[in-house]
């Protein structure tokens, strides 16, 4: 855990420092959320894909794992979140995708990013795609 701290630690310092790049050239957002149980905010690097009407869409892998990231559970708790995309910063209200919706935006992430497909094949749940949106 102590591991995956300072990894997320370095890239959020990397997006602050670079105006929200990173290298590798994969987009990221960083994605404030308040604790379901302890009420504190807590930043999380994450890749994204942009929507056709400029809407963010974040997803819910933790590579493959057989339980959602902690992330999630606290924007279902609290929808209420920040996020920090490019130079921008802004409030949203984060909603869990479903259905067809769901799964068409899961399969644009696979095409444009191969290993969350990876990720879907380790796990037998349902990874969740998310929505931010402006609030």
């Amino acid at each position: 855990m102590a591991e995956m701290d300072d990894y997320n630690a370095k890239m959020i310092k990397e997006f602050r420092s670079n105006g929200g790049v990173v290298g590798g050239g994969m987009m990221l957002v960083l994605l404030t959320t308040t604790g379901a149980k302890t009420g504190k905010q807590r930043t999380t690097p994450m890749a994204c894909q942009v929507g056709e009407d400029g809407v963010l869409y974040v997803f819910a892998s933790k590579a493959g794992a057989p339980s959602h990231p902690d992330w999630y559970h606290n924007l279902v708790a609290n929808p209420r979140v920040i996020v920090e995309y490019g130079t921008e910063t802004f409030d949203a209200i984060a909603t869990p995708i479903t259905g067809a919706k769901h799964d068409e935006i899961y399969a644009r992430q696979v095409e444009a990013l191969p290993i969350f497909g990876e990720y879907q094949t380790k796990t037998d749940r349902v990874i969740p795609v998310v929505e931010l949106r402006r609030a």
